[in-house]
């Protein structure tokens, strides 16, 4: 008798929003997103809930990010971000050129969808404060002029004396969005700290909440089907989950080199955040490599060298 054919676990499938199209045509964009970390007295991560209505990922919970946008590559947004150089961005990434990009994009994208600022004044170490109620009241138009497109990012970011913070912004993974939706992406994650002095607040546009909560939480509400994740997402809250502390995981982080990435694979006949199987899980060669496209790059607790 012939063995029935397995299938690989999709997980969770956005819904999104694109009447007909052929999902062979749709491009691959480049896209970046961040966890954001707190010790709160635990460690936990901030996540939106994407609106329904969205194109993608729509009613689903994730990090704040979004496309790469051409702006985010301009000499300009170079030189506004601080300890960091195209080059060892680009190095990191495994690019030619251009790697910076994705740290401005993820840097934008925080402060549009979460009104949070990866920023600190010129000559100084610590991120920008804004619980004064005058400033909270000026970033909070610039944050709203942004989302409008009526005010430049960068150019309010300059103006305003500041530095986008690229040595406390950490790569840690890549995915790349499998054929089906109407959109597709190439996504680079990366994870850093929550900044003191600031707090968050979802757009109510392409967000529509916000919630701290720790990965074993998340991941619990998840398998529920009361938190609906993607893959990557899962993924991610799975390696955070290892990790005991805001510092841990970002020491982590920080450290990871490209010795250290990770490729995932998806379990057959698996339902649930339990279909991901990485290569240190015993029955990880006979998962299927090919239904998803993920490299982690943070070694979780006692695995790294």
């Amino acid at each position: 008798m012939a063995k029935p054919r397995q299938q690989p676990s999709l997980g969770h499938r956005s819904p999104g929003i694109g009447g007909h199209f052929d999902p062979l045509e749709v491009p691959v964009r480049n896209a970046a997103t961040v966890l954001i970390l707190d010790q709160r007295p635990e460690l936990q991560v901030l996540m939106l809930k994407r609106n329904a209505r969205s194109a993608f990922v729509g009613d689903m919970w994730v990090f704040p990010g979004g496309a790469v946008d051409p702006g985010d590559a301009s000499a300009e947004a170079d030189l506004s971000v601080d300890n960091l150089t195209d080059s060892a961005a680009s190095h990191a990434l495994g690019l030619s050129r251009g790697g910076i990009a994705y740290w401005v994009a993820v840097l934008r994208e925080t402060f549009e969808e979460a009104g949070i600022l990866l920023a600190h004044p010129i000559g100084e170490d610590t991120l920008i404060n804004l619980s004064a109620p005058a400033v909270e009241q000026r970033f909070s138009s610039h944050r709203d002029g942004v989302n409008e497109g009526s005010v430049d990012f960068i150019s309010m970011v300059q103006d305003e004396g500041l530095h986008l913070d690229g040595s406390g912004v950490h790569y840690v993974a890549r995915w790349i969005t499998p054929v089906g939706p109407p959109r597709r992406y190439d996504t680079r994650f990366f994870v850093t700290a929550m900044p003191q002095g600031q707090t968050p607040l979802h757009d109510n546009d392409e967000a529509v909440h916000h919630e701290w909560v720790s990965p074993q939480t998340a991941l619990a509400a998840n398998a529920r089907d009361e938190m609906l994740m993607m893959t990557p997402t899962v993924s991610m809250l799975q390696r955070l989950a290892t990790f005991a502390s805001v510092d841990e995981a970002l020491s982590s982080a920080s450290a990871a080199s490209a010795s250290d990435d990770e490729r995932v694979r998806i379990r057959f006949d698996v339902e649930g955040p339990g279909r991901i199987s990485y290569p240190a899980d015993p029955d990880y060669s006979s998962a299927d490599a090919n239904t998803e496209h993920g490299i982690l790059r943070w070694p979780a607790k006692g695995l790294s060298g």
